[in-house]
């Protein structure tokens, strides 16, 4: 299956928190959209495998992506070397996406940092007709593919967006698919550890920054990306 779209997270949640309103707007266009899990999130103080697993299915199957999958790497060990590199560049040469949009380039969580350089790293390499791989499920040679642009979403630190997508009508779906993570994020009856992302400011601030990034294009809520090299366009009339 060939996407237009595939985006990877550190953890289960992370493409939510980061871009579910944009990727939600894109499928209502008809784009074709994947989610890739690094890690199942299993160093989570809330939660276990299993919760993660279901939560993120409830969450795709909210947002309507044609595919999810988790690499189960480790959370919070693994790295980025060979091993990790061949196994996300045997998923871009399998999905031939146009566009892949990964974690933020520097962030709170150390996972964050890691997973967004292998996966830019992958896509470099995916690129290279010397780097062989073949398919899990049949043993097929793979050709070489790179995708057009990889985009990073803005997670827990403020950074400087380079574009803003206007995802205005698209918020709610985006919130519903956050909060499928029941174990994660606010409820007033959880009787679970209070962590970071567990309080009501956290999902406040999750719609709070999306006003404040639109507030910036003059739209009413927006998404913000930073990118690996510059954005190419025809036109300045291409621009809103």
């Amino acid at each position: 299956m060939k996407l237009d779209i595939l985006a990877f997270g550190a953890h289960p949640d992370d493409v939510e928190l980061g871009c579910a309103a944009m990727l939600a707007k894109e499928i209502a266009q008809g784009k074709k959209v994947g989610i890739i899990d690094l890690t199942q999130g299993e160093l989570g103080t809330r939660g276990t495998e299993k919760t993660r697993f279901e939560e993120a299915a409830t969450a795709a199957n909210i947002l309507g992506v044609d595919i999810r999958i988790n690499m189960k790497f480790a959370d919070g060990f693994f790295v980025n070397d060979k091993e990790h590199q061949l196994e996300i560049i045997k998923t871009i040469r399998k999905y031939t996406p146009e566009i892949v949009i990964c974690n933020a380039i520097d962030d709170r969580h150390i996972d964050h940092a890691k997973g967004s350089q292998l996966v830019s790293d992958a896509c470099f390499l995916s690129g290279l007709l010397k780097i062989d791989t073949k398919t899990d499920d049949d043993d097929t040679w793979q050709e070489p593919w790179r995708p057009k642009q990889i985009y990073h979403y803005i997670q827990w630190k403020n950074l400087e967006p380079d574009v803003i997508v206007d995802v205005s009508g698209f918020m709610d779906i985006k919130m519903e698919a956050v909060m499928a993570y029941k174990t994660q994020f606010y409820d007033k009856n959880s009787k679970e550890p209070i962590t970071p992302i567990s309080t009501k400011n956290f999902t406040d601030n999750v719609k709070n920054r999306a006003i404040d990034m639109g507030r910036l294009i003059g739209v009413e809520y927006g998404e913000a990306f930073t990118v690996d090299r510059n954005i190419a366009v025809n036109s300045l009339f291409d621009l809103k």
